[in-house]
């Protein structure tokens, strides 16, 4: 296939303006929790540098999780339309969802212009389980907001006051992540991937991949660094009382 007709394939929409918008919001949540950083931590070599980016992750973390994921379950609870899904060519809502029948949509689809909805429906365009109301995302969803983002904040807070739990809860919360990852994606795994598209690398290698990788190897970077203080601290027991 030729550049130009590889090119004609692709998406309209691919960089339109709510795809950049969307994409910005996401990395100013990042710029956001450096910034607390430099705050909250002291500069200079007062704070390894392996800290301050464990900070910034579980900060930035807890605000992805409150602010964006809890947008998501926001318009799946309150956010829908009266209409056949298949006509409106909608994801279907699953049969007596919150005691509605089949004719009630919810999601960020019917959620209209609303900014956060319109983000959501960005990334639906790779996994369009995310544009409705499905069941194992918001069962994940549910866990990831009112846990994983409580604990995600409270490691940032330990770690601020250099507090060492803040390695046991890095583990619960690694942990945490690593299993809502995989539950994820295991059931499209299971059924071929009908719900995502990787069409392109836009799709496969930003959303798909990148967006979600980044949520297996920091944890995994996170479970290591906790793994290698804890032992450090039972060796300094052990020696102190071989004295």
């Amino acid at each position: 296939m030729s550049s130009s007709a590889a090119a004609s394939s692709l998406p309209p929409d691919l960089f339109d303006t709510t795809t950049l918008v969307s994409l910005a919001a996401a990395a100013s949540i990042v710029l956001v929790a450096y910034a607390v950083s430099r705050r909250a931590l002291p500069t200079g070599t007062g704070t390894p540098a392996s800290l301050r980016f464990l900070f910034i992750w579980h900060l930035a973390d807890a605000l992805c999780h409150f602010v964006l994921e809890g947008s998501f379950l926001y318009h799946c609870f309150f956010s829908y339309v009266e209409a056949d899904a298949a006509a409106a060519g909608l994801v279907a809502s699953p049969h007596n969802f919150l005691g509605h029948g089949a004719t009630r949509v919810y999601g960020p689809q019917a959620g209209g212009s609303n900014p956060f909805a319109q983000l959501w429906m960005v990334y639906a365009r790779a996994d369009r389980r995310w544009g409705g109301a499905d069941l194992g995302v918001i069962s994940l969803e549910l866990l990831t907001v009112f846990f994983d983002g409580p604990v995600a904040l409270y490691v940032a807070w330990l770690i601020a006051k250099r507090d060492p739990k803040a390695s046991f809860w890095m583990i619960v919360l690694a942990t945490c992540e690593l299993y809502g990852g995989f539950m994820t994606f295991c059931p499209e795994w299971l059924i071929g991937n009908l719900n995502l598209d990787g069409s392109n690398f836009m799709y496969m290698w930003v959303y798909l991949v990148f967006f979600n990788m980044l949520w297996v190897f920091i944890p995994l970077y996170a479970m290591w660094y906790s793994y290698n203080d804890i032992s450090h601290a039972f060796a300094v027991r052990a020696s102190k009382k071989g004295q």
